[in-house]
Parts: C-alpha cells; sequence; structure tokens
C-alpha cells in the first residue's frame, strides 16, 4: 500500500493534506495515529469537532454532560432542530460518523470534575478546552499542565474571543502565568446573561482546530507564549506574549500546586487543599 499505508479512500479523501508539503502522507498518517480529546460540544467544540474529524484525527473524544436546547442552536452548529433533548455526546458521536467513518469516538457522557479529570486526560494525546466557565479553565489548565499534556485554550464574550496553545514543555508558560486566580464569582457575566455573536465561537474554535492540528503535524509557528485577542466588531487581531513566571502555583520554580485537590474550584480556583466541590460543568 503507498502512502504510509494509507489506503485508496484514504489517499482520494486527504488528497489536499497530502498534496502540501508541510502535511504529506507522514503528517496524514500522524493525525489518523492521534487521540484528541474535546472538552465540550458547545459553540467552541462544535466547529473544533468538525474540523478535526474533516481533517482525519484518528480518535475523538468527546466530554459533554449537557443535553441540547433550542438556544443552543444559533451557536452550536453541530447539533440540528431534531436534536434538542438529546444528550450532546450522541449527536455529535453522529455528526462524526457521518462526516467521517474513519474516525473513532469515545463519548464520556460526564461532568468534569476533580476526581475524573486525570484519567480522562491520560487517554489522549492533546486536549482542546471548549468549556464556558472560569472553574474548568483553571480546572484543566492544572491537570493538564501537571500532566505535561498539551492542550488548546479558548474562549468568547460578545464579540470578543481569544485563543491560545500550552504545548506543555518547560519553558512553556501556562494560563496561570497570566491570570493567577478567576475573578470572584459573578464579576464577569457568562454567555447566558451577556449574550454572545452566533458566529464568533466558529472563528475562535477553527482557530483552535488549526492549533491542534499544526501541533500534531509539527507545521508552523503555535501560539504557545502567547495569546491572539479577536474582536469582531473591529475585526482586528491582537497577540500578546504570556511570560512564563517563576512564581506560578502550578508551572513555576516551587510550585505550590501538586495536584487538582490543592484547589478550591468553586471559588476563585485559588490553592485551597481539602477543599470539596461537586464538580463544574462544560460546553456552551
Amino acid at each position: 500500500m503507498s502512502g504510509l499505508d494509507l489506503d485508496a479512500t484514504q489517499l482520494d479523501r486527504y488528497s489536499r493534506h497530502i498534496r502540501m508539503d508541510n502535511v504529506g502522507p507522514e503528517g496524514q498518517r500522524s493525525l489518523l495515529d492521534t487521540e484528541i480529546l474535546v472538552l465540550g460540544a458547545g459553540g467552541l467544540g462544535s466547529p473544533v469537532i468538525q474540523y478535526l474529524a474533516a481533517a482525519g484525527v484518528g480518535t475523538l473524544g468527546i466530554a459533554d454532560d449537557d443535553v441540547v436546547e433550542l438556544s443552543n442552536l444559533q451557536r452550536q452548529i453541530l447539533h440540528g432542530d431534531d436534536d434538542v433533548g438529546r444528550k450532546k455526546v450522541d449527536s455529535a458521536a453522529e455528526f462524526v460518523a457521518n462526516l467521517n467513518p474513519d474516525i473513532d469516538v469515545n463519548r464520556h457522557e460526564t461532568r468534569v470534575d476533580e476526581d475524573n479529570i486525570d484519567d480522562l486526560i491520560s487517554e489522549y494525546d492533546f486536549v482542546v478546552d471548549g468549556t464556558d466557565n472560569f472553574a474548568t479553565r483553571y480546572l484543566v489548565n492544572d491537570a493538564c499542565t501537571l500532566a505535561g499534556i498539551p492542550f488548546s485554550h479558548g474562549s468568547i464574550f460578545k464579540f470578543e474571543g481569544q485563543v491560545t496553545t500550552f504545548a506543555g514543555d518547560d519553558d512553556s508558560p501556562c494560563y496561570r502565568c497570566l491570570f493567577p486566580e478567576a475573578p470572584p464569582a459573578g464579576m464577569v457575566p457568562n454567555c447566558a446573561t451577556a449574550g454572545v455573536l452566533g458566529v464568533l465561537p466558529g472563528t475562535v474554535g477553527s482557530l483552535q482546530a488549526t492549533e491542534t492540528v499544526k501541533h500534531v503535524i509539527e507545521a508552523g509557528e503555535s501560539l504557545d507564549g502567547s495569546m491572539l485577542f479577536f474582536d469582531a466588531l473591529e475585526m482586528e487581531f491582537d497577540r500578546v506574549e504570556i511570560p512564563k513566571q517563576d512564581d506560578c502555583p502550578v508551572c513555576g520554580q516551587d510550585p505550590a500546586i501538586e495536584s487538582v485537590h490543592d484547589v478550591d474550584y468553586s471559588a476563585t480556583c485559588a490553592i485551597d487543599a481539602g477543599a470539596e466541590e461537586p464538580g463544574v460543568e462544560v460546553g456552551d
């Protein structure tokens, strides 16, 4: 078989990748051999899952415990009107199967929390955070950073979005290098309260998918060490450096966080050993 054991159907399906110098059959085989976990099958997760499935990422894990609601359909383009009331992981898995039968989908119908995240991410090569609250973002950051698993961060608010990649290398920063703690509860309204432009998660999620594919095929320049801010109203992008902080509580020289159980994710995500929290939602 030619093309690093790609069959005739795969050579046709992925031909536009294979023709590219920075991808080729080697890069496509890397994509097919990669296992990616997407946290959230909502606004950000929708374009991420669609484009990673189309690109030929061999195994996609999808974690979400929510059901499709009518108000989701304005931006969560994985799902349709007939999916209202269905589990998002089921709707998402069906979409992937129809798009690309090459892809194995692992459905994780679960709420991500301190008790399951370490086992969940350990199965995957890369994590894409498409969640919609600070508690989960800090939980994902801490768990992935401690485990050395690279991950993509994205978030949206009204007309604005931000995206970055944390490579998990010794010299890479983490989310806490930029934001050591979350703002107090209620200070920043969520999308349900403030609203969000329907196409905005498509832009930010597509950037996350782009970063993920580039990481797998080892092509181009990553956003690791910087954050990209997008203003849809002004149609402007700004890129801000994220210096690694020696005093970072999770990736610094003398880290205070050695486990996700050292943190109280129910408040400002500060260190609070022994605190208990019932879980955090994923997926808008």
